[in-house]
Formats: structure tokens, C-alpha cells, sequence
């Protein structure tokens, strides 16, 4: 039996949302039929206005709805402490652990020449321009350990080679391939605590 053509392209549109295979689209996309009306419209109308009003903070590249995040305005955070993400998810899985007062820089992915990614073509021109107008900085990488990560790391330590600069980045306790916003905080906070310089 093949579902209404409506509820079918609901349902390829769940589809397409990482981790949720054709059978949650299924139940999600029923859930949802299930509601009233209004509560429908109110979910449709939150997705649409995330998507219409974040965007990335003009200092670190995490999302916000104002021009700086909440974290680049937070005056009590540590300025000169400065964690290198791949991408907005693993900034609030940091959060989430309540003890680090630093800030973020999120690369919004990493290099990867098979994929014909380069330096350019991520958010790192403004990351080397913010740590050289900052004083006794320490950059934390904490991208994960796969090759794209050991490429993008290490070309952030041979364009800031020679500057006062401290790199350290996560141990390599984490696992091969692990995504950062799917750490568990305790090995995260452990992950934070044992950084090695590079």
C-alpha cells in the first residue's frame, strides 16, 4: 500500500534528517498528524524561523540570532582561551559541561582536499585574524581524529608557527573518528583537562 502523496513527501522529508531512517520518518510524520492543528503550525513555524533567523556570530561562527553569540558577549569568559570546533553542535556539548570559560571558534567544517575543501572555504581566515589581536592566547583543537582533523590541525599550527601562541590540542583518548557532541561529559571533561601541546 503506498501512502497519500502528501504524507509521502513528509515523510522523505523526515527522511533526510541524519539519524532517522525511513521508519522514525514514518512514526514521526503520524505523531505530528495526531496533533491539533495549531501545534503542527507552531513546530513548522519554529523550524522556519530558525532556520530564517541563525546564523553564525560575527566573532566565532557559533549560531546566534544577534550579530555576537551569547558567549562573545559574555564579558566574565576568558577571551584568550579559545576552543576550535568543526562545527556548532560540539559548542553546546562544551556547554553542557558548565565548567569551561573559554570561548569557541567554529570552523564550520575542515579541510579536505578530496573533497576540494581547502583552508579558504571554511572559517579560518578569521580565526588566525582574532588570535593575532589578542594577547597570551591558547588555541584548544578539539576536532576529531580523523584525516580531515589532522589536516586542518596541522595547518593551523604551521600558519601560526612562530607567533606567541600556545596549541594544544585533545588527547587522542577519544575515539578515531568520534564526533565531538557525541561524547559522553565525562570523557570530554577528562578530554579537556588532559590537552597536550602540539
Amino acid at each position: 500500500m503506498s501512502y497519500p502523496r502528501d504524507l509521502q513527501t513528509a515523510i522523505e522529508h523526515f527522511s533526510k534528517i541524519p539519524g532517522i531512517g525511513q521508519k522514525s520518518a514514518e512514526r514521526h510524520v503520524l505523531a505530528l498528524l495526531k496533533k491539533d492543528e495549531d501545534e503542527v503550525i507552531a513546530f513548522a513555524n519554529s523550524l522556519i524561523n530558525a532556520k530564517q533567523k541563525l546564523h553564525a556570530c560575527e566573532i566565532c561562527g557559533h549560531l546566534t540570532g544577534d550579530d555576537i553569540c551569547e558567549i562573545c558577549a559574555d564579558e566574565t569568559r576568558n577571551k584568550s582561551l579559545i576552543c576550535v570546533l568543526e562545527d556548532f553542535k560540539s559548542v553546546f556539548a562544551f556547554e553542557k559541561l558548565g565548567n569551561y570559560n573559554g570561548t569557541f571558534h567554529v570552523l564550520g567544517g575542515l579541510i579536505s582536499p578530496i573533497d576540494d575543501i581547502g583552508p579558504e572555504d571554511i572559517n579560518l581566515a578569521s580565526l588566525i585574524k582574532r588570535v593575532k589581536e589578542l594577547d597570551e592566547v591558547e588555541l584548544i583543537i578539539a576536532l576529531k581524529s580523523s584525516v580531515e582533523g589532522e589536516a586542518t590541525t596541522m595547518y593551523i599550527n604551521k600558519i601560526l608557527k612562530g607567533e606567541n601562541i600556545k596549541i594544544t590540542r585533545l588527547p587522542y583518548g577519544i575515539p578515531m573518528g568520534a564526533e565531538i557532541d557525541y561524547l559522553d561529559p565525562i570523557s570530554l571533561d577528562r578530554a579537556l583537562s588532559d590537552r597536550k601541546v602540539i
